[in-house]
């Protein structure tokens, strides 16, 4: 079983800054997909970015339209865990943000990942 725990999620001003950690139980997390999505009040919960499985070959990485140019994901197979680098942080991004798993190719489809995290809260004022 795997479990996936998010943290750096906070109150940010208009413009700022965020990194997001999900670290991996699992003893084979190189071998997994990871994801992020997040979920706003009163909205379906949205894909934000992905990144491929790899044991050293390049990773593949696909954004949402929304944060290209302003997210990256990234991935530490010593750590066991994924980042997800946010920059330019604008009131819209506000919503919970959950770190997810799956053993298979690159996706951006939710229902394709077997594995969610909690969830952490971010939060952006304008």
């Amino acid at each position: 079983q795997v479990q996936l725990v998010e943290s750096g999620g906070g109150l940010v001003q208009a413009g700022g800054s965020l990194t997001l950690s999900c670290a991996h139980s699992g003893r084979t997390f190189s071998t997994y997909t990871m994801g992020w999505f997040r979920q706003a009040p009163g909205k379906e919960r949205e894909f934000v970015a992905t990144i491929s499985w790899s044991t050293g070959s390049p990773y593949y990485v696909s954004y949402a339209d929304s944060v290209v140019g302003r997210f990256t994901i990234s991935r530490d197979n010593a750590k066991n865990t994924v980042y997800l680098r946010m920059n330019s942080l604008q009131p819209e991004d506000t919503a919970v943000y959950y770190c997810a798993a799956q053993s298979g190719k690159l996706t951006t489809a939710p229902y394709e990942f077997s594995y969610w995290g909690q969830g952490t809260q971010v939060t952006v004022s304008s």
